[in-house]
């Protein structure tokens, strides 16, 4: 008969526990997934339970999954999968090794092994598995027992290593994967020259209150590009030198100018009023709107969202994941703002939820809080002070692999900005020193570069850079006005120059783009 081709799209995992299955049967719920063609494959797994009750249920499902010609596989037991005869099993590295369950089942059985890291997936790959299971991406109620949660970076790292060592081994990956995530993390899991073949899943169909439309959904996600891949590398973005990258910006601002994009800001009230300030006079629409609940209908107004980490307590990082996942899901550019990320282990603790549960096209902070969210703990900030202690290459490094890592932009603020999308790095020389001696401009920042995105119709690192220079060529302005003795007295001016470089840009008056400091970094 040969070994059957499999379709790894959505590979669904089964959970009986009353927790997610509730009342409900687990043959009518599997049943109910199959119908429109939403998973691929099934797993039964079943953590407890006498041998003849495990054979008693994969025989039921395995009258529905063959109705439906997607393969069954049993977790586990080798000999549960023997007794009836499914298309092959899934095994972890504690259960039984991969050569004997070959040699057991025969060659054209179906075996898939749980990796988490390199060496486990290299060895599965020489042994002949016929596909990997990597993970866990992300913790998750259903699979407690997790050696290690490697995240997005860690599966990449594993399908980058499979590909080098010349292994096409399928593969998908598990732990935390929902209809709100799925797109951003099978875009961000990809290596250069692998990707996966699709995604397991377990509360996300069988918790669902509908499973088919449920299944059906997650397979449209996988078989779709994310809409936030589209501007990444977009028109232009095969220009790597700087004066390049400055012609794009007179139209980026006129861009913005012209369509007045909505600028949802969630941030501290210290920072509201001049915030919204600021998106008036680069000429966006703000919206101070910090609870998570207005998200889904602000979201198609087709602006974009800010999260300036202000506040970190329950309440208020759970607004922000609501709104994240409800951009993400709207394919609405989304900026990060890490605010004194480093300063405590809550604020930590806080950049990791946030970045484990949505996409976030920019992450703008100083070197302090870049470092932190890129993964160094050890890193303390006093507030959302930064003290610098890298230098200008170790800095590009940073921001350049931070972002080839989220495949995002990172900017890095500092008396020299670096700006990256992981394949061109960028240093910028404008501001005034004015700008660190004002509550909020820091933040602020962010609300213009989200004004400048919320178009996605031109490379997003162009429309980054352009933000960060209408922002500091402002400052340098505002700061040499006669009137301005102070940062009491800046302030208003800068509000002026913002507004007047975008008036002049709307009526081709270039003149204050000859003051752009753009260098390109190897």
């Amino acid at each position: 008969m040969g070994k059957p081709a499999v379709d790894y799209s959505v590979y669904l995992v089964t959970d009986s526990t009353r927790a997610i299955l509730g009342d409900r049967q687990l043959a009518s719920v599997v049943e109910d997934s199959l119908k429109g063609g939403g998973v691929t494959v099934v797993q039964l797994r079943e953590k407890t339970g006498d041998t003849a009750h495990l054979i008693s249920v994969a025989k039921e499902l395995q009258q529905i999954t063959r109705k439906y010609n997607v393969p069954l596989l049993i977790n586990d037991r080798v000999d549960v999968a023997l007794a009836v005869g499914c298309e092959g099993v899934h095994i972890g590295q504690d259960d039984m090794d991969l050569a004997t369950a070959r040699t057991l089942l025969g060659p054209d059985a179906i075996i898939g092994v749980t990796v988490s890291t390199v060496d486990e997936a290299l060895t599965a790959c020489e042994g002949g598995a016929d596909y990997l299971g990597i993970g866990t991406v992300y913790a998750t109620p259903t699979k407690t027992n997790t050696k290690e949660i490697i995240g997005a970076a860690g599966v990449r790292e594993i399908l980058g290593r499979i590909a080098e060592a010349g292994y096409g081994t399928q593969t998908v990956c598990i732990g935390g994967i929902n209809a709100s995530n799925l797109q951003r993390i099978v875009y961000q899991c990809a290596a250069e020259k692998k990707a996966l073949d699709g995604v397991a899943v377990v509360s996300a169909v069988m918790a669902a209150q509908d499973p088919d439309a449920a299944a059906r959904k997650l397979l449209g996600l996988v078989r779709n590009p994310p809409p936030f891949k589209a501007d990444l590398r977009g028109e232009g973005s095969d220009k790597a030198d700087a004066e390049s990258i400055v012609t794009q910006v007179p139209s980026i601002v006129r861009r913005v100018h012209d369509t007045t994009p909505l600028s949802h800001n969630m941030t501290n009230i210290v920072v509201q009023n001049i915030a919204a300030n600021v998106a008036l006079a680069v000429g966006a629409s703000p919206i101070m709107a910090g609870y998570g609940e207005e998200a889904p209908d602000l979201c198609k107004l087709g602006g974009a969202l800010v999260i300036n980490m202000g506040s970190v307590d329950p309440a208020g990082l759970e607004n922000y994941l609501k709104a994240l996942r409800a951009y993400n899901l709207a394919g609405r550019p989304v900026v990060y703002d890490p605010v004194g990320a480093g300063a405590t282990s809550i604020r930590r603790n806080a950049v990791k939820t946030i970045m484990a549960n949505g996409y976030l096209d920019v992450i703008k902070g100083n070197e302090g809080e870049i470092k932190t969210v890129f993964g160094s703990n050890q890193e303390q900030q006093r507030g959302v002070d930064s003290s610098s202690t890298l230098g200008a290459a170790q800095k590009a490094k940073l921001v350049r692999e931070l972002a080839a890592r989220e495949k995002n932009v990172v900017v890095m603020t500092g008396k020299t900005d670096f700006v990256s999308d992981g394949v061109r790095t960028f240093a910028i020389d404008n501001g005034h020193a004015y700008l660190g001696l004002v509550t909020g401009t820091g933040c602020t920042l962010g609300t213009a570069i989200s004004a400048a995105i919320a178009s996605r119709q031109s490379d997003r690192l162009s429309a980054v850079i352009a933000a960060i220079l209408h922002f500091e060529i402002a400052a340098e302005l505002a700061a040499e006005r006669p009137e301005v003795r102070g940062p009491g007295t800046f302030v208003p001016a800068f509000l002026d120059e913002l507004y007047l470089i975008r008036q002049a840009t709307a009526n081709n008056d270039l003149a204050w783009l000859a003051r752009a400091k753009v260098s390109s970094v190897e």
